[in-house]
């Protein structure tokens, strides 16, 4: 019961702390691995009808619907964004059975699942059977990093969720037009014929708006500070003229925009992306908040038993039903069918649209639509915790999840980075090594590296790659420039935290640093491209070391003074890189001389914070990273006479020959 309050809440008041919780929810279910959407729901429902500190229709008043309407249709404008249908690559062929087909048979059957099932009537059954289409892609997201599935079962339903996401908004946009002009005209032609206008008119308004900002954007008629504003303000155009015509249809247009753009290949599509993405997580984290916080229990009460067996034919006869009977004839092996049938979380856009279309339906007389808001949060609540317990298990089960310790990409061909890419193998670790030239890939092949062809950045490179068996990223190629790109290309997709680039030729230079957003994380110490080429024509290799009890860091250190530490193989085996504040501790006097190389104006700041980095805590917190068990990963000197690898309790890899060119 919730808490009785006489006072509420301003409304800026509220506005800050529904961004507080929403963000906040997403940031603890990133920190801990843990459905954001279940801890957004928790928080919504913990500040609203549990303690009554946030009534939106007392806190914030009539502004709750438009602006709930305005963040749906921006959530819309974003999953039509991410519908470039150059990028489905093989599996192209399913997405377009599980929309082509699917869509229609998924709102069929869970139509038919919501009136047989739960007992609603078939105007809310038919429109709360269109947003049902939706899977949910950020839901999916994290179950697929979770359980690294392989990479065609992984692209199926993402790309799955990223369609449906717009189609099922559309499908619910259509089932709520049809039945509110039926309601509302003399005969059904009358209600066809205006339903048809309207969704004319919205598709025209937002095929429009699309292709003016790509022209607009191509043709720099927009200055790059302005596009994001412009393509805002567009947006809003185009989703508020089409409801002069039909109520509820600018949603339609606003999809039908931001796939427009999607597809025109533009210059600038990174920016806008970055826009939406941002905007999405704020958008959706403040509706959840909102909707979750509007929640009465006591319509949570009017659910019965009908809304359990709603629940089970959703989720065991109409997903499998819709999977499989779309894939038939597909070339699609029988164990991803299976993974793709039994999966099938809803999110956020889910509830996002029901609640708005709930609300709307039963301002218009349907007595079922105040129902479709909490079978919503019912249906995501068991499907999320469903399959978030048991996606990874099933997955594994069918043979389709990658298996073995977080892979590196080595991103360059060269001496060092197959020398490195044999040692991590022998070690357990996946490595794949991506070179543009074909000629660099004859030494990495040689030594029985998996290698691909292609620009890491590339189309074939998205399309071809399983990324998710990948945590690493090394740019190591001998130009700086691609190097920096690379780093800040993928930074976004990996964790700039797991995105390496080892140092540029001029970084020390004013007139060569960069901004810290661009390039990736320090790699190998301050050694170039050229320093590490020019070690290992000198004979120096990899080595790795496995620490002990009688042969601990710092008898390492003394023996090997001159060796560049690179990283450490961890004890679940993901290989770390060895940082710049690791090595300036537990290496003081190379990090002297690399002061003394600095430019005369630049010595003085810098040895003072490095003084105060030396502190003798920071030094054992070093060295703890480095106990009993540690495998460590460097480049050393040539030896003058090669030990036996139990005297020294070192294991290294056999030197690499240079192999004729």
């Amino acid at each position: 019961m919730a808490i009785e309050t006489s006072v509420g809440m301003s409304p800026v008041e509220a506005f800050a702390l529904v961004g507080a919780l929403g963000v906040g929810a997403q940031w603890v279910a990133w920190r801990f691995h843990l459905p954001a959407i279940v801890l957004m729901l928790a928080a919504g429902l913990l500040v609203g009808p549990v303690s009554g500190i946030l009534d939106p229709a007392r806190d914030i008043g009539p502004l709750v619907q438009p602006l709930i309407s305005l963040a749906v249709a921006v959530i819309l404008f974003e999953g039509g964004l991410t519908l470039d249908l150059h990028r489905l690559g093989d599996a192209r062929q399913g997405v377009k059975r599980l929309v082509v087909i699917g869509a229609p048979l998924g709102w069929f059957l869970s139509t038919s699942a919501l009136h047989w099932g739960a007992g609603l009537g078939w105007e809310a059954s038919a429109v709360f059977g269109g947003i049902m289409v939706v899977t949910g892609p950020t839901v999916i997201a994290p179950l697929l990093r979770q359980a690294k599935l392989q990479r065609r079962p992984a692209s199926l339903l993402q790309w799955e969720a990223i369609v449906n996401d717009p189609v099922g908004a559309l499908a619910a946009v259509l089932a709520f037009e049809f039945v509110l002009v039926g309601r509302a005209a003399e005969s059904f032609g009358a209600a066809v014929g205006q339903l048809l206008i309207g969704v004319l008119v919205a598709g025209v308004i937002g095929f429009a708006a699309g292709a003016g900002i790509a022209v607009a954007f191509r043709r720099a008629y927009v200055p790059e500070y302005m596009k994001v504003p412009v393509l805002f303000a567009v947006l809003l155009v185009a989703f508020a003229v089409p409801d002069l015509v039909l109520h509820e249809s600018g949603l339609l247009a606003v999809t039908v925009m931001g796939l427009v753009i999607a597809n025109a290949d533009l210059p600038s599509f990174v920016e806008l992306r970055r826009f939406k993405e941002h905007a999405t997580i704020l958008l959706v984290s403040g509706v959840f908040i909102l909707l979750a916080s509007s929640l009465d229990f006591a319509s949570l009460g009017t659910l019965n038993w009908r809304a359990g067996l709603f629940i089970v034919l959703v989720v065991m006869v109409a997903r499998p039903l819709t999977v499989l009977i779309s894939l038939i004839g597909t070339d699609l092996p029988k164990r991803e069918r299976a993974l793709l049938a039994l999966t099938g979380p809803r999110g956020v856009v889910l509830v996002a649209v029901a609640g708005l279309f709930g609300e709307r339906l039963a301002a218009a007389g349907v007595d079922d639509g105040a129902v479709i808001g909490p079978l919503a949060f019912v249906l995501v609540l068991a499907t999320v915790v469903l399959h978030g317990f048991t996606f990874a298990p099933l997955a594994r089960a069918l043979g389709l999840a990658t298996t073995g310790n977080p892979g590196v990409l080595l991103v360059g061909g060269s001496r060092f980075t197959t020398a490195l890419g044999a040692a991590l193998k022998k070690e357990d670790i996946p490595v794949l090594v991506a070179e543009p030239n074909h000629a660099r890939l004859v030494r990495p092949r040689s030594e029985g590296l998996p290698v691909f062809y292609g620009d890491v950045l590339g189309e074939a490179a998205e399309a071809n790659l399983e990324v998710l068996t990948y945590r690493t990223v090394i740019a190591a190629t001998e130009n700086d420039a691609y190097n920096t790109l690379v780093a800040t290309d993928l930074g976004p997709e990996f964790g700039r935290e797991n995105v390496w680039q080892i140092a540029r030729a001029k970084a020390d230079g004013v007139r060569h640093a960069l901004p810290s957003q661009l390039g990736g994380r320090a790699f190998g110490g301050s050694l170039s491209f050229e320093d590490i080429e020019k070690r290992f024509i000198d004979g120096w290799r990899i080595r790795v070391t496995r620490l002990t009890e009688e042969f601990t860091f710092d008898d390492w250190r003394k023996k090997r003074p001159d060796a560049v530490l690179l990283g450490r193989i961890t004890d679940s085996g993901g290989f770390e890189r060895f940082t710049r504040g690791d090595g300036e501790l537990l290496f003081p006097t190379r990090a002297d001389a690399e002061i003394d190389k600095m430019p005369e104006e630049r010595r003085a700041t810098a040895r003072e914070e490095l003084s105060q980095r030396r502190t003798e805590a920071r030094k054992e917190a070093a060295r703890a990273r480095l106990g009993k068990g540690m495998r460590l990963i460097s480049i050393v000197a040539p030896d003058k006479k090669e030990e036996a690898v139990g005297s020294s309790a070192e294991l290294e890899p056999k030197p690499h020959g240079e192999l004729p060119s």
